[in-house]
């Protein structure tokens, strides 16, 4: 087997696995303070953190990914979830806001310390100029993530019903140091480390492609998380009386197609729209812009919610997953190997500041302005992503 080949495989067993605990730890933390009755907003802020250390993660994380190489990164990362998980197992008069909150944090660093080192690996697994090749390799990591994602939503639910809130932690705890050691020991230890020392004044990307396409990944995840992550599964439960159980199940199916669409998506994108570039995904941001909206206008139109909501997410999360697949690839198409970690660092951290301001308002306009302005707000990002997407190269190699 082809050593590219084989250490792709390794950081994409790595990524799985940390991916199961990442979805899981949050349909249990959703779920479990929604339990506690916890309100929309003070279960987003739960996240804060999560999402704020994210964005500072991702800034320094490329450059530090490049000083000790990423294989170093993502085994930090995962040591940093195992004691997140932990941390989350003290009794319940320990789980205050600001007790889960900082575990939280670390669990947000850890998660874009494994993904940047991950997505960044990639482009030094591929020989140069194998566009078709790169697309593949990058696309397949992002869908599989995503429906292993779908996995832990699913994991998280159940595990909550059968093994409860504290038993369900140290499960994926010890699953996570099983995928550690195997990274640890399979990948080379100094797997995108630079020859020149990176500069810390290099974290900031000089490149205005790369920073235009980092603004539209900004509006296109804030348009997501604004309505998914605490409104839904809250008005899931709480309007259509849905249990754990079928709320973590229906996401984990949602976000498993999610997955198996982006893993697709170069076939598909072949066949319709061609190579990826900027007019291609601001055409597809102003495509999904229009669902949300539709499914807003369908709520208030008095339609049978439940097929609403779900008819809605499937056609939403179908062409987000199109969205999504086109930009994991173009950030990676756009830098060359010795700035990849940089640029694929300072590229999520941006993808980190949308899920952060998507997270807080999902709880702020959920609790004032209920579904329907959450959906708003998405359809409102969608269009900015689309706009600023129209100032993207039309060819992704230039």
């Amino acid at each position: 087997m082809d050593a590219g080949f084989r250490h792709y495989l390794t950081v994409t067993g790595g990524y799985w696995a940390f991916t199961i605990t990442d979805g899981a730890i949050r349909m249990l933390v959703v779920l479990y303070f929604y339990q506690l009755g916890y309100t929309p907003f003070a279960i987003a802020m739960l996240f804060l953190f999560y999402e704020f250390f994210g964005i500072v993660t991702n800034l320094v994380g490329g450059w530090l990914g490049a000083r000790i190489g990423l294989n170093r990164c993502m085994n930090i990362g995962m040591a940093m979830q195992i004691v997140a998980l932990l941390l989350l197992t003290a009794p319940d008069a320990w789980l205050s806001v600001p007790y889960v909150m900082a575990a939280q944090a670390l669990s947000g660093i850890a998660k874009d310390l494994n993904k940047m080192s991950a997505k960044a690996g990639v482009k030094l697994f591929v020989p140069d100029a194998a566009d078709e090749k790169l697309f593949r390799w990058v696309a397949v990591l992002t869908g599989s993530k995503n429906a292993l994602k779908g996995g832990g939503f699913f994991i998280g639910g159940a595990l909550l019903a059968w093994l409860g809130f504290r038993g369900a932690l140290v499960a994926l705890a010890l699953m996570l140091a099983a995928a550690l050691v195997m990274t640890w020991i399979l990948l080379p230890q100094n797997m995108g480390k630079t020859k020149a020392k990176a500069k810390f004044s290099e974290i900031f990307s000089k490149s205005p492609a790369v920073n235009r396409l980092s603004a539209a990944r900004f509006f296109l995840f804030g348009a997501r998380d604004v309505w998914f992550v605490v409104a839904l599964p809250v008005f899931l439960a709480a309007e259509l009386g849905w249990t754990f159980t079928e709320v973590g199940a229906f996401f984990a199916l949602w976000v498993i197609g999610y997955g198996i669409v982006q893993a697709a998506a170069p076939d598909f994108l072949k066949r319709v729209s061609g190579h990826p570039d900027g007019r291609m995904i601001a055409t597809w941001a102003f495509i999904l812009a229009a669902i949300p909206a539709l499914i807003a206008w369908l709520m208030h139109a008095g339609m049978d919610l439940t097929l609403v909501i779900v008819g809605g997410l499937v056609l939403f999360g179908f062409v987000f997953a199109i969205n999504s697949a086109a930009h994991s690839y173009l950030i990676v198409s756009l830098s060359d190997q010795d700035k990849v970690s940089m640029n694929v660092g300072f590229y999520y951290m941006a993808n980190a500041g949308g899920r952060l301001a998507g997270t807080v308002l999902s709880g702020f306009v959920y609790q004032s302005l209920g579904l329907s302005g959450c959906l708003w707000f998405s359809t409102s990002f969608l269009v900015i992503a689309g706009l600023i997407s129209l100032l993207l190269p039309r060819n992704a190699s230039s």
